[in-house]
């Protein structure tokens, strides 16, 4: 039975080995020479001018008649925009945020920009209960939540101006009270700085939490994914084993969403 269903497993080996070429121009995110992309997907150009050549036949890559460089054909740019079309971040984000949860044990929460401000959209709980008043369709204060401090430092200014300065009025536990415009710029400068957004017991005492940014194949970020816990047992250090964690998840799914780190 193990035998059979390796049988039906089993691909195509030349169609993998072409497609590490594909993988390398997607990787350096630019048009490139036989030679360099023979390198950088490990094989020789003698080997993988064969595969371009079909992949040329078939529009998956093209070559410019000037330079001889190949980049990705029109065949290929269709595919990648029919998977934009039909991509649902938060689907997308849901089984990392899972598999964090899992790996942690502490509460994850993912959010997007919505009407109102940054909305949970997606609460997995962990293995022991954690008391925090959040559920599905909960706005985020801006400043007062390492939620809301992710969007605010990623989002055009223009945009969240005026949610800024609303902050204060905003409805829900996540209130804690008003900060300074200094204070927010601090705040922000080191969300940007770390790449993640900290609370220490604050708004909910005894909560700790980090937030991460998820962007997409624009550089736009899209959804933030928290993680949550016990002050007890989470580890608030910027380098720490949560902070790791999370910071890896987000970078899966903005992977996964088409985003290439400059």
């Amino acid at each position: 039975m193990v035998e059979k269903d390796e049988k039906e497993r089993r691909g195509i080996q030349s169609i993998e080995v072409g497609g590490t070429l594909l993988r390398a121009l997607a990787e350096q995110g630019r048009p490139m020479a036989l030679s360099d992309l023979a390198r950088a997907a490990g094989m020789p150009p003698g080997r993988a001018h064969p595969y371009l050549v079909s992949f040329g036949k078939i529009g998956l890559v093209k070559q410019d008649s000037t330079t001889g460089h190949y980049w990705l054909g029109p065949t290929a740019i269709q595919l990648g925009l029919l998977s934009l079309q039909y991509l649902d971040t938060v689907r997308e984000a849901t089984p990392f945020a899972l598999a964090l949860a899992e790996q942690t044990r502490h509460s994850v929460a993912l959010a997007v920009w919505g009407n109102l401000g940054p909305t949970i959209v997606r609460l997995i709980d962990p293995v022991y209960p954690l008391h925090v008043n959040l559920r599905t369709g909960t706005v985020m204060s801006l400043a007062g939540t390492s939620t809301g401090r992710i969007f605010a430092a990623y989002l055009p200014q223009q945009l969240i101006q005026e949610s800024m300065q609303e902050d204060f009025k905003r409805l829900g536990p996540d209130i804690a009270r008003p900060l300074k415009p200094a204070e927010i710029k601090l705040k922000l400068d080191e969300v940007r700085r770390h790449g993640l957004s900290r609370a220490i017991s604050n708004p909910t005492p005894g909560v700790n939490a980090f937030a991460a940014p998820v962007f997409d194949y624009s550089g736009n970020i899209v959804l933030s994914i928290t993680l949550m816990g016990s002050s007890g047992i989470f580890d608030t250090a910027w380098k720490g084993k949560e902070a790791t964690a999370i910071k890896a998840c987000a970078a899966e799914v903005s992977k996964r969403l088409g985003f290439v780190k400059t």
